[in-house]
């Protein structure tokens, strides 16, 4: 109760517990989107999309890679990682037209140093679970599975595609 300047005394509502803490909570929503991102929503991946405009070897290797033309893209990929060493999205494209010229041993090595690179690199956990399908290692693809779960906050397009490849083998092995 309160008391008004004419003597007349009016009852105030407060806030409850819950309203103050609601209000609270999505007050702060903002903040925590900005602190915690999450996936990101441009598909295919690539963490520096603005390299193809800076780079014409990373540019006509990802149009080689366009025509299926793996020995191009390989070549010119590799020589656009001399500039960009620490480019994860040019290891992975390097794992990716390895994968296809069946040089597995290549492919893994970018793929792992892509991850090391960028450890929440959902092309990189796609690719190299699918290239350790390709060698029958399916304990190996399912840890990037995983590793795909906990990045992709909600479903993904790399999670979906290594969840079906998994499926897929699974189906084909048990004939």
């Amino acid at each position: 109760m309160i008391s008004l300047s004419n003597g007349e005394r009016r009852r105030v509502r407060r806030p409850s517990v819950l309203a103050l803490a609601l209000a609270l909570a999505l007050a702060s929503l903002p903040a925590l989107f900005l602190a915690f991102p999450g996936p990101a929503i441009a598909e295919p991946y690539e963490a520096d999309p603005d390299l193809s405009s800076r780079d014409s070897d990373y540019a006509a290797g990802k149009q080689a890679v366009d025509r299926k033309d793996w020995g191009e893209a390989a070549r010119r990929f590799e020589k656009a990682s001399i500039r960009y060493p620490e480019n994860a999205d040019l290891h992975n494209y390097l794992g990716y037209a390895n994968r296809n010229l069946k040089r597995f041993d290549l492919a893994f090595k970018h793929y792992k140093q892509a991850i090391a690179l960028d450890p929440r690199h959902r092309g990189a956990h796609e690719y190299i679970g699918e290239t350790y399908l390709l060698t029958g290692d399916v304990a190996a693809a399912e840890r990037h599975l995983g590793a795909l779960r906990e990045i992709c906050l909600l479903p993904c397009e790399q999670l979906t595609d290594l969840e079906s490849a998994i499926k897929a083998w699974r189906s084909k092995a048990s004939r």
